[in-house]
């Protein structure tokens, strides 16, 4: 049995041209394609995601197309295949995925990391509001920072 592509860190793109059939297209349009694929080796399936990206920088438009893999369960499959599941980028895929890289590679890209980062960034601005509404209240009394606090913890 052929290695999983989950198990590796960089996976060829000519090894996911070999080994990947599709099971059904889910939407296709002039710009996206989603798919649910199965690696033949291993029995595996993926979430399939294809966009064309037109780079209009250069003046030509050249157009470039770009390949996502998400793993997929048995579970995900019956719920794409017989439960209309929502399947939409990036809505929808809060996984670790596959993804276009260098050099003919595929590589693992995690959105959740990026996802907590924007959490906290959005936590750090309202609390940082919130400090300077205080500051420039320039009323410190023992009141207002029993207050400040109250509000800080979310009991306001």
């Amino acid at each position: 049995m052929s290695e999983s592509f989950q198990a590796m860190a960089k996976v060829p793109a000519e090894w996911l041209a070999e080994r990947l059939e599709t099971v059904r297209e889910l939407k296709r349009d002039d710009l996206e394609l989603y798919e649910i694929a199965k690696d033949r080796d291993t029995g595996e399936h993926y979430l399939h995601y294809a966009y064309v990206h037109r780079d209009f920088t250069s003046g030509a438009g050249a157009e470039e197309t770009f390949h996502q893999l998400m793993a997929l369960s048995s579970d995900d499959v019956l719920g794409l295949l017989f439960e209309n599941e929502p399947y939409s980028y990036p809505d929808h895929w809060h996984r670790a995925f596959l993804r276009n890289g260098p050099e003919g590679f595929f590589v693992w890209f995690d959105p959740v990391p990026a996802a907590e980062e924007a959490e906290a960034d959005a936590a750090g601005r309202e609390l940082r509001d919130k400090l300077l509404r205080f500051k420039q209240s320039g009323v410190y009394d023992e009141q207002a920072v029993r207050k400040l606090f109250k509000e800080l913890d979310g009991d306001v």
